[in-house]
C-alpha cells in the first residue's frame, strides 16, 4: 500500500502543478500576444473604452437603440440565463412586462410584430448584438425622440449589418454598441451642421 500511495502523491501534485499552474500561464502567454492583449475587443470613443464588442450592455433611453434582455444584468462575471421554463408563470411575466414596456415606449408598433430577441434574454444574458429587424422596429422612436429622418437610420443599420461568415456560418446580426455609438455621432454631426448654416 505504502508503493502505491507515494507515487499516486506525486503524480497529483505534478498535475497539480501542471494544470493548474502551467497551463493557464501558457494560454495567458497565448493571449499577450493575441490582438486585444487578452482583454477583449475594447469599443473606444475619445480615447476612453466605453464597453466591449462581445459583451452586451444596457440601454435604457429612447434616443438609443435596446438590446437583447439580460438576466444577469450583463455582468460578464456571472453570465447565465434564468433557467426558468416557458411554462413558468414568474418568466411570462417578466416576458410580458417587457412587451408592455416596449409597446409602450414604441407607439405604433403591434404586439405580434416585436421581435423575440427583444422580450426573451439569451442564455448568456450577455448578446451584444440583435437583428436586423429588432433594430429596424427601433427606429421610428429613435427618429422621432432624435428629431431625425427614419431613412437616415434605416441606412446606418443597413451599412453596420453584419452578413454570417462565408454566407453560412453565424446569423445576420448588428452590434447594438456599435449602432448607439454612430447614433451619437449622426446627431454631433447634425447639430454641427445646424450651428455652422446660422
Amino acid at each position: 500500500m505504502k508503493s502505491q500511495i507515494l507515487p499516486a502523491l506525486k503524480l497529483t501534485l505534478a498535475l497539480i502543478v501542471l494544470l493548474a499552474f502551467g497551463y493557464t500561464l501558457v494560454v495567458r502567454g497565448i493571449a499577450l500576444f493575441s490582438m486585444f492583449g487578452g482583454n477583449g475587443e475594447t469599443v473606444e470613443k475619445e480615447g476612453r473604452i466605453v464597453g466591449y464588442r462581445l459583451i452586451g450592455q444596457s440601454f435604457k433611453s429612447d434616443k438609443y437603440f435596446w438590446g437583447r434582455p439580460s438576466s444577469v444584468d450583463y455582468n460578464a462575471a456571472g453570465s447565465g440565463g434564468s433557467n426558468k421554463g416557458t411554462n413558468n408563470p414568474d418568466y411570462l411575466k417578466t416576458v410580458q412586462g417587457r412587451i408592455d414596456t416596449f409597446l409602450n415606449h414604441n407607439p405604433g408598433v403591434c404586439k405580434k410584430d416585436i421581435p423575440v430577441e427583444l422580450v426573451q434574454a439569451s442564455g448568456s444574458g450577455l448578446d451584444p448584438d440583435i437583428t436586423p429587424a429588432a433594430a429596424f422596429i427601433q427606429a421610428p422612436r429613435i427618429a422621432r425622440v432624435r428629431n431625425m429622418n427614419v431613412k437616415e437610420i434605416d441606412k446606418m443599420i443597413s451599412e453596420n449589418t453584419e452578413r454570417p461568415f462565408l454566407g453560412i456560418f453565424g446569423t445576420t446580426k448588428v452590434n447594438v454598441l456599435k449602432l448607439n455609438l454612430e447614433l451619437d455621432d449622426l446627431s454631433e454631426n447634425a447639430l454641427r451642421n445646424s450651428i455652422s448654416k446660422k
